[in-house]
This record gives C-alpha cells, sequence and structure tokens, in this order.
C-alpha cells in the first residue's frame, strides 16, 4: 500500500556531492521513521542515517561529517546530502520508511534501490 521511489544516484568522482531522494506514496497516516541504507558488492546491507518524525538523526560512523539526512514531512521525502565522497560509499543505496497507513496499519516499505558510484 506504501511505495518508495528514489532519485539522484549516478556516477561521481572522488571528492564529489550527490543527493538522494525518497518520496513515500499511498495510503499514508503518518511515517514515523526514515532512513537510508547502502548495500556495496560482496557485503551486508548497512545502515547509512535515519530520522525520526521529530528530526532526530543518526547516522553510521563511515559517513559521519559528510552526510546529511533531513526530511520534508509535507512531501514525505527523505533525502540524503553526501558530500566528500569517496569510492568505499560505492553501492546500491535504498531508502526505507515505517509508520502508519490510514487504516492504522503499520508499514515498513522499501524503495527499489538506486546505484551510487563513486570512481577514484
Amino acid at each position: 500500500q506504501v511505495q518508495l521511489v528514489e532519485s539522484g544516484g549516478g556516477l561521481v568522482q572522488a571528492g564529489g556531492s550527490l543527493r538522494l531522494s525518497c518520496a513515500a506514496s499511498g495510503s499514508i497516516s503518518s511515517i514515523y521513521n526514515m532512513g537510508w541504507y547502502r548495500q556495496a558488492p560482496g557485503k551486508q546491507r548497512e545502515l547509512v542515517a535515519t530520522i525520526s518524525n521529530g528530526g532526530r538523526t543518526d547516522y553510521a560512523d563511515s559517513v559521519k561529517g559528510r552526510v546529511t539526512i533531513s526530511r520534508d514531512n509535507a512531501k514525505n521525502t527523505v533525502y540524503l546530502q553526501m558530500n566528500s565522497l569517496k569510492p568505499e560509499d560505492t553501492g546500491v543505496y535504498y531508502c526505507n520508511a515505517e509508520g502508519a497507513t490510514m487504516s492504522d496499519r503499520r508499514f515498513r516499505s522499501w524503495a527499489q534501490g538506486t546505484q551510487v558510484t563513486v570512481s577514484s
């Protein structure tokens, strides 16, 4: 019932920046938390950043200081601003959101994933 669509991935040189966006749509009453995960080749999916409905954020140590997560509640959208990118940041980035539908059912949805490639 709740779908997430990502945009903003692509190829960037080391030291460059990218801004990922993820918009949720569907039968949404409220979104509690939103976050970004990534998966590099041969590695498990890892948490990049999360943000609560109150704006509280959490970051992985590997990206802290280079990445900023934010959200626009009016648009049901979460953003990930990534600066000073490194080749180690390469991977497929997945947005997720959890909350409640208009029928008061809890949901947890994932986006399709967007490729981020950082060249050296």
